[in-house]
């Protein structure tokens, strides 16, 4: 699978470009500090931190409090995994919701017909 393929898919479970190379990048190397990190990215810390946070929040990415803290990566077989669940989640409920989400539509594009 090319690296481009492997973007297009995070961009699929939501990150954005910066989050997908910061992703990729970490979870090659392994645990590393952020100055590392921007060194190999080539990122200045403040293009690299709102990323780092970002990816924290999504829960891709750890952190441990050192002196300097440093970041790991979801193995990306969990990081599949993850989105797979979440995704199915999602099925179900627009599965369980559906026919109430079609009449919804169906009100909605009848107003606008009026």
């Amino acid at each position: 699978m090319s690296l481009e393929r492997i973007l297009t898919t995070l961009a699929g479970f939501g990150l954005s470009r910066e989050e997908a190379y910061v992703y990729v990048y970490l979870a090659k190397a392994g645990p590393s500090k952020a100055k590392d990190l921007g060194s190999g990215l080539r990122m200045t810390k403040q293009q690299l931190y709102p990323v780092l946070i970002r990816l924290k929040k999504k829960g891709i990415i750890t952190s441990k409090s050192e002196r300097a803290a440093l970041f790991s990566a979801l193995a990306f077989e969990e990081l599949l995994n993850f989105y797979i669940k979440v995704n199915a989640e999602k099925a179900i409920v627009i599965r369980e919701n559906r026919e109430a989400i079609i009449k919804i539509w169906l009100s909605v594009t009848k107003k606008d017909k009026s």
